[in-house]
């Protein structure tokens, strides 16, 4: 049996919470994402979450934390399959000689998502005067103009988002 402190500090067995709950999330996952196969994969890595936290919710709360959790997990789903979805159509427009491994494409997918979440974590002006200028090659006075801020503040932006990109290879992950 594994117990993991709860939140207001007595243990709280971790088996109880997913022997109470499991068949529930499930349920719940697989009617908001209509596949019960990705539903059980989600189910699983909410309950891999808390036993990364090492904490669990007081009983009374147990489903809004396993909700709070599974929502988010499906977010990052949603957004891993809209990347996946995207990279392969354009892959599709090469011709075949020119075409990426299976290998490659998995590596490229898991840098895509890893990038789509780096900059997720910026704030909105940010990450788009980031994206303005190193997709779209807007000048900084282009991105001030469709940003409505100043030149001075777009230039903040792109340093904030490099910094962040530099730290992210860089720096170890926890």
């Amino acid at each position: 049996m594994v117990s993991i402190k709860q939140r207001g500090g007595s243990e709280v067995s971790f088996d109880a919470l997913y022997h109470n709950h499991h068949s529930w999330l499930r349920r719940w996952l697989s009617a908001k994402l209509g596949c019960s196969h990705t539903a059980a994969d989600l189910a699983h890595d909410t309950y891999l979450r808390i036993l990364a936290r090492g904490t669990t919710p007081e009983p009374d709360q147990s489903r809004r934390f396993l909700t709070q959790i599974a929502k988010g997990l499906m977010v990052d789903h949603y957004r891993r399959r809209r990347i996946e979805t995207t990279y392969l159509e354009t892959l599709s427009h090469l011709p075949e000689p020119m075409a990426p491994s299976p290998e490659e494409q998995a590596l490229t997918i898991e840098a895509l998502v890893e990038i789509d979440a780096l900059l997720h974590g910026l704030p909105d002006k940010p990450r788009r005067a980031f994206l303005m200028c190193r997709l779209d090659g807007l000048s900084y006075p282009e991105i001030a103009n469709s940003l409505g801020v100043s030149v001075s503040s777009v230039e903040k932006y792109i340093a904030k988002a490099l910094l962040v990109c530099h730290q992210a290879v860089h720096e170890p992950q926890p």
